[in-house]
């Protein structure tokens, strides 16, 4: 007895999951990590981004029952270790936790990048945001945005701000205050954010852009005053301290940010799964505590909301690396 067109067409979709539950990438999300796996930081151990994918490290090897190692591959502004994924085999054992270079980058280095991040890099999870903190000397008068950007207008071309590379977040962030608040200040670059910290607490610099775990302590203890976060809401540690935005400084967004990647051509059985257990890692009272700690809002989602943000970031930080004419050291 023949089937009928409509019980044919009913199963179709039936064989077709079938089909997809036995080809190789699902078949190795099933057993997935059947060995170790390495997250490599594209920086020195001991900053932010490798304090965050150690954490994520240890959550998803709980969950995986399986060791997950931490690989430090410094240099370059991250293109060495990013490269070093970019290359690996693409069979989820070698991630990237990578940062705002991943986008600033695209810019800053005008198409002479070794890799494509669209094209050679498959999002997972967006991992955590990290606000700034526009902070001036606490001797400085002013105590808002607009009395800043008042004083800074009285001062043409000789306000300074410091931060701790050329084409960095903190830099790049200094740059868009100036185009959005019609300011000239000038950028003097340190070999890290604590130098930049120290000078403006000299009075050699007029403010800084710098992390909540840099500036917080200064800010408590008055050596420091903060007149703004630059992220789209107010901060759990400083709330009574406004965002640009709601200081006047319309558009301004800026944050710093940790996200897992993996080689492009990695199968998609296997994105989804880390995706899944990195938002239950993510979801962690362990790990909560420790974005916490630092400053950090979790984020979490699927692989779509990371590639929109990546996107969306490398469009507005190559425009702003245009507008101030940024070339890389």
């Amino acid at each position: 007895m023949k089937a009928s067109p409509r019980v044919l067409s009913a199963l179709v979709p039936v064989v077709a999951s079938a089909l997809a539950l036995l080809s190789p990438g699902a078949a190795m999300a099933q057993s997935y990590p059947a060995r170790p796996v390495t997250i490599v930081v594209p920086f020195a151990p001991g900053g932010s981004t490798d304090i965050i994918g150690r954490a994520m490290a240890q959550e998803l090897g709980k969950l995986w029952n399986q060791s997950v190692l931490v690989d430090n591959r410094a240099g370059g502004n991250t293109i060495i270790g990013t490269e070093m994924v970019v290359k690996a085999v693409p069979d989820g054992y070698t991630l990237i936790n990578d940062s705002a270079p991943l986008t600033t980058n695209i810019g800053l280095y005008d198409g002479k990048l070794p890799y494509d991040i669209f094209k050679d890099l498959a999002p997972i999870i967006f991992v955590n945001t990290t606000p700034l903190v526009m902070s001036v000397n606490a001797a400085n008068p002013a105590k808002t945005i607009k009395e800043f950007i008042a004083q800074a207008k009285a001062r043409p071309g000789q306000m300074n701000f410091g931060s701790s590379s050329v084409g960095g977040i903190n830099h790049l962030s200094g740059e868009l205050f100036n185009m959005l608040a019609g300011t000239t200040g000038t950028h003097i670059p340190y070999k890290g954010n604590a130098p930049a910290v120290t000078d403006l607490l000299g009075g050699r610099l007029d403010f800084v852009f710098a992390g909540t775990t840099t500036v917080l302590p200064l800010l408590q203890s008055g050596k420091l005053r903060a007149l703004a976060v630059s992220s789209a809401r107010r901060v759990s540690s400083l709330p009574d301290v406004p965002t640009l935005e709601e200081s006047g400084l319309k558009g301004f967004q800026s944050v710093g940010w940790n996200a897992l990647l993996a080689p492009v051509k990695t199968p998609q059985a296997i994105i989804n799964k880390i995706n899944v257990d990195a938002n239950k890692a993510l979801n962690s009272a362990e790990l909560q505590q420790r974005l916490k700690n630092d400053g950090s809002e979790s984020m979490g989602g699927s692989p779509e909301v990371l590639a929109a943000f990546l996107k969306e970031d490398s469009a507005k930080w190559a425009k702003v690396v245009k507008t101030a004419n940024i070339k890389p050291e």
